[in-house]
């Protein structure tokens, strides 16, 4: 049985840096995982309307964070790559990926670290990320940092931060019970309370908000 010590111990190697790992391969994907662009890019030529494609990618993923599918076909994968809690691993690559594909279909270049930055910020949350620009500790919105002049090494550092401090307080706080409370083993039993459709669905939210389209033209769409 799991309990507190186990999962505050695991965290204890976690560092900010274990996000960009996850948003590396949310992103770029792996073997036969596909990543976030061309998960996108096959809605989009399956649907033939971006509109429907960021739909999709919303729904699938929504589904994904409540679902088992996730957890047994890529958890063992994805928790051998960071040293994080495995449901917390989870939600952050469900939402990256989601996030990620948003971006790509809106017209944002995933490769650019401007968006990567803004990305990590988008899943901080809508709540988390403004009081944060309202205290001063991050500049602005996610859309004025994707499109900003130049990519700021620090002001990444500092998103990452701040999401990493996000997770550790779940880990610490109340949520802590429920996760405990619920003991679903990741691969077995799928993933658990920290990846929920609720949550998924607020930071889908949050990207459609944080993300204007930049590609009012199809032709454009499936030549990437």
């Amino acid at each position: 049985m799991a309990q507190p010590t186990d999962v505050v111990a695991v965290a204890e190697g976690l560092t900010s840096d274990a996000f960009h790992q996850i948003l590396d391969l949310a992103i770029e994907g792996r073997g036969k995982l596909p990543g976030a662009k061309i998960a996108a890019k096959n809605l989009l030529v399956k649907h033939r309307n971006p509109d429907v494609a960021v739909d999709k990618v919303v729904t699938e993923h929504i589904a994904l964070a409540g679902g088992q599918g996730f957890a047994t076909n890529w958890g063992g994968f994805l928790v051998s790559l960071v040293t994080i809690p495995a449901n917390i691993a989870a939600a952050s690559f469900v939402q990256a990926r989601m996030v990620a594909a948003i971006a790509h279909l809106r017209g944002y270049e995933l490769k650019d670290p401007r968006v990567r930055s803004a990305i990590l910020m988008v899943m901080l949350g809508p709540s988390a990320g403004s009081a944060l620009v309202a205290r001063g500790q991050l500049p602005s919105t996610p859309l004025a940092i994707a499109t900003a002049p130049v990519f700021d090494a620090k002001l990444d550092g500092q998103i990452s931060k701040a999401l990493f401090d996000r997770t550790m307080n779940q880990l610490g706080g109340k949520r802590l019970g429920v996760f405990i409370g619920k003991r679903i083993p990741f691969v077995g039993g799928g993933v658990g309370a920290v990846v929920d459709g609720l949550a998924t669905h607020a930071i889908a939210k949050h990207a459609l908000d944080s993300f204007p389209s930049r590609r009012p033209r199809l032709s454009s769409w499936t030549k990437d």
